[in-house]
């Protein structure tokens, strides 16, 4: 190499080191520079800090550091110093969007280079025809170089090569190689120090894992990655874009968008690398689609496509077209030219071997049916159905819908039906390999399109019972089993108790009116380290679980009647079943209805105070159109038998009492017929163990606990310093009743960290899904307590429902401010029919009727539902 001497071997150590310990590399090469160093020396100097900032600062100094960098190689009179320098100039430009120059620096740097620098260019090329897209190239170029650098023993490199040639083929889909070539890779980074390749390993395993389905253990591993990168202080702006891409196929859209925009935002304020900012905008418009934001998907997708463009890199312009085609459908542009356009880049990505292009020509084909151009949606829709034989989830997913979406337009609702169950058992297996609940219900947005022709079809050509079925097989299905039980993880139970520990804190200041910015930022830290933690907990193995049968239904409703609402194409259909058979009502819009629903909520949040009672007619009122809207003439077939309400998700938050028609029933509410029939099918625990719970902060201090403590056999009471949550949880478990009276607080943005304020902090939903056995019977006896979030296809996420499957038959809470005492006689008389033996919703319907006729308790007692069958 020219000048190679002691001085010079050791100053080529600053190279290696830069992905061992970056900051100790910037400073030793900084330390050569201030001496007095021979062009040899500072040339190695340069291209360090030229590597540093090019991954982990300003590109333009990047630039700069590698310029100088490769003309000292050349003053040194040393041809593979200079090569070696070129490749890493090469990567620098190509970064930056210069891809011409970039790729003549390798050409310039191959010639001049031998041996093991030689290879090692060729690896850097390899890289770069993969950032380009240009897989068949990177493939050869890494061929090359490992047969040169196994010879020579060069292990960092192989170890490099390797990763790099497993990167390509995930990109190809060849997810078993990958995983071979990832293993092998780990196992020769344990015998090295380069800490940095050691951290990329790790999430290169994630993708692959995320790539063959495994959601769970990639989002560990690429936890366990950004850990590593942490303790390097290095960022890593890949793993946030492995991370999105991880989170979206979980459906967590919106967190994934925020995740992207805020990388993009970090990237242009230290000036970072122009390709990685344009695959972090890419991904941000795939979240913003498919969070039902297509303005923010159009913006982000178009500066994508131009970035990538400028850039030279086909491969990954095409993936942007794609989504940028998505964006312009969703936002309502259907037209020929999209067609033509989305063929274009199915044919482009068919030709890259892209995974993605099944999506393109299901794309092409949906947007040709909504043309009615029937034989070429024929001709797309037959090319994307092919990927349903094979391959990961989601993609068996795309092919299954373009079968349906065929079988629709030949007029074959048989064959729609048949494509569509056969989607969604994909789905199943898929959503039962994910241990957290949350993870489950957002995971059934993938399955919406496929349950959305199912019913469509069932409602033209089958008959209410078929409909009803298939209004069951895609809702509440998260809530069919249990959600995995959190291990024995000292971590999580320790961030659990420091979180309620820093929550109660925030909550106090927030209180006292001085808010404490640095607690609510833990808070938030530690929220996301306790869902991180869950969010890894692996599933059951995949498996059929229970079909719902509507016979079994009909069989076990008696005189009762059950209405479930099923919502086809924006309108209401009541399917009433009862009386051995199940009949369809239509109703009306689901749009009018959420619309009156909210104004009901705030006429009862008005009611909750007194001095409101000029608005009762007005709240009645608006409960007898909520009867029209979602009952249509079902009303008027309920027959005087209990009933039990099944409503969508989005309709989660009507108070059903209201309705005239429901007002004077025994009356619950499910998530599910499936979810109604196995809360009726719960035993009691055995002994009879009852636990009222007082926490702090309560208007009346929870009046109706001390009393009730005196009606019942020894009860557990826990008030004051016992009501911390430990003692709380020990207590609860396998409770036959349990009575808690504290505030409750709904989290819109996290459901799951919805809570109940006890003594020591809040008590999450988290915290419910560590019990052995949650109470058979639940009374929430505080405002908002039952208020919970739509997610996934037709998901609800809350305290109510995460509490079901978790052995809970019944729950009484509520969905909407009441008045503390007001609360306590509704409470009272509702504790006095479960001690004459009733069930939740007889005793609620019992105590709301033993009220005094004001507003305030009027509309106290309609805020509370019976839920499940308790």
């Amino acid at each position: 190499m020219g000048e190679v001497t002691a001085g010079s071997d050791s100053v080529l150590e600053l190279l290696p080191m830069v992905f061992a310990a970056p900051n100790e590399a910037l400073a030793g090469a900084r330390e050569v520079l201030d001496g007095d160093p021979t062009p040899f020396r500072a040339s190695v100097a340069h291209h360090a800090i030229g590597m540093w900032q090019r991954d982990f600062g300003d590109l333009r100094l990047a630039l700069h550091h590698l310029r100088r960098a490769r003309d000292l190689a050349a003053r040194a009179d040393s041809a593979d110093r200079e090569a070696d320098v070129l490749g890493t100039l090469g990567v620098a430009l190509v970064h930056a969007g210069r891809t011409r120059q970039g790729l003549e620096a390798f050409e310039r740097g191959i010639a001049r280079g031998t041996g093991q620098t030689r290879a090692r260019v060729l690896y850097r090329r390899a890289y770069v025809w993969w950032v380009l897209g240009r897989h068949g190239e990177a493939l050869e170029d890494v061929r090359r170089a490992i047969a040169v650098l196994r010879q020579a023993d060069d292990v960092i490199w192989i170890a490099r090569a390797i990763t790099l040639r497993a990167t390509v083929h995930l990109a190809l889909g060849a997810v078993d190689r990958a995983d071979a070539d990832f293993t092998a890779a780990e196992r020769l980074w344990e015998t090295t120090g380069q800490e940095h390749d050691k951290a990329d390993a790790v999430e290169s395993r994630g993708l692959a894992a995320f790539r063959s389905g495994d959601i769970p253990v990639a989002l560990q591993l690429l936890d366990e990655a950004e850990e590593m990168y942490a303790k390097l202080a290095t960022p890593s702006f890949m793993l946030t874009v492995r991370r999105c891409e991880v989170l979206m196929s979980a459906g967590l859209a919106g967190e994934a968008l925020a995740y992207a925009d805020t990388a993009v935002g970090l990237l242009d304020g230290i000036g970072g690398q122009s390709t990685r900012k344009a695959e972090l905008l890419l991904v941000a418009a795939r979240a913003a689609r498919l969070a039902e934001d297509p303005q923010t998907a159009i913006a982000r997708a178009a500066v994508a496509v131009r970035l990538f463009a400028a850039q030279r890199r086909t491969w990954w312009e095409t993936h942007a077209q794609l989504v940028l085609i998505e964006a312009r459908l969703a936002a309502g542009r259907a037209s020929g030219r999209l067609v033509a356009e989305a063929a274009s880049v199915a044919d482009k990505l068919a030709a890259f071997g892209s995974p993605s292009a099944p999506e393109a020509s299901l794309l092409a084909g949906r947007i040709a049916l909504a043309l009615g151009w029937t034989a070429d949606a024929e001709r797309h829709l037959a090319v994307a159905a092919r990927s349903r034989r094979g391959g990961p989830p989601l993609a068996r997913m795309t092919g299954w819908a373009a079968q349906a979406l065929r079988a629709q337009a030949a007029g074959s609702a048989r064959g729609v039906l048949e494509a569509c169950r056969r989607g969604l058992d994909v789905l199943d297996d898929h959503r039962t390999t994910l241990g957290a609940s949350e993870l489950r219900a957002r995971a059934t947005a993938q399955g919406a399109e496929l349950a959305a022709l199912a019913q469509r079809a069932s409602l033209t050509s089958g008959g209410p019972r078929r409909l009803l079925v298939w209004s069951e097989r895609w809702r509440a299905t998260a809530l069919s089993t249990p959600p995995t039980r959190p291990p024995a993880d000292p971590t999580l139970l320790s961030s659990l108790t420091a979180f309620r520990e820093i929550a109660a804190r925030a909550e106090e200041a927030r209180m006292e009116g001085h808010p404490v910015p640095a607690l609510e930022r833990e808070q938030r830290r530690l929220e996301r380290e306790i869902r991180s933690r869950t969010l890894h907990m692996r599933g059951d193995a995949p498996g059929e679980g229970d079909r719902f049968d509507p016979s079994r239904l009909l069989a076990r409703l008696g005189e009762g009647r059950l209405v479930e609402l099923a919502v086809v194409d924006g309108r209401v259909h009541a399917l009433l079943c009862g009386e051995g058979r199940v009949r369809r009502f239509e109703a009306g819009l689901l749009a009018e209805a959420m619309a009156e629903a909210e104004h009901v909520q705030a006429g009862l949040r008005r009611l909750a105070h007194p001095g409101a009672e000029a608005r009762l007619p007005v709240v009645e009122a608006a409960g007898r159109r909520l009867e029209e809207l979602l009952l249509g003439e079902a009303a008027g077939h309920l027959g005087s038998g209990p009933v039990v309400v099944v409503p969508p998700g989005r309709l989660h938050r009507v108070p059903w009492a209201l309705l005239p028609s429901l007002r004077d029933r025994v009356l619950s509410v499910s998530p599910s017929a499936g979810s109604w029939l196995r809360a009726l099918d719960t035993e009691p625990p055995p002994g009879d163990r009852h636990v009222l719970v007082r926490g702090p902060g309560l208007a009346t201090g929870g009046a109706e606990v001390p009393d009730l403590a005196d009606r019942y056999v020894r009860p557990t009471v826990l008030e004051h310093d016992d009501a911390e949550v430990p003692r709380v949880l020990a207590e609860l478990d396998g409770a036959t009743l349990a009575h808690i009276a504290a505030h409750g607080a709904f989290r819109a943005d996290s459901p799951l960290f919805s809570s109940l304020r006890m003594a020591d902090g809040p008590l999450i939903v988290h915290d419910f899904e560590r019990l052995a056995r949650s109470p058979y019977r639940i009374i929430l006896s505080s405002c908002d307590t039952a208020r919970l979030a739509s997610v996934g296809a037709d998901e609800l996420l809350g305290l109510v429902t995460a509490l079901l499957p978790l052995g809970t038959a019944g729950v009484i809470a509520s969905s909407a401010p009441v008045n503390d005492a007001a609360v306590v006689p509704l409470m009272l008389a509702l504790h006095k029919g479960l001690r004459a033996g009733l069930s939740l919703a007889e005793a609620l319907r019992d105590a709301r009727a033993a009220l005094p006729g004001d507003a305030v308790h009027q509309a106290t007692g309609w805020a509370f539902s019976a839920f499940g069958a308790g």
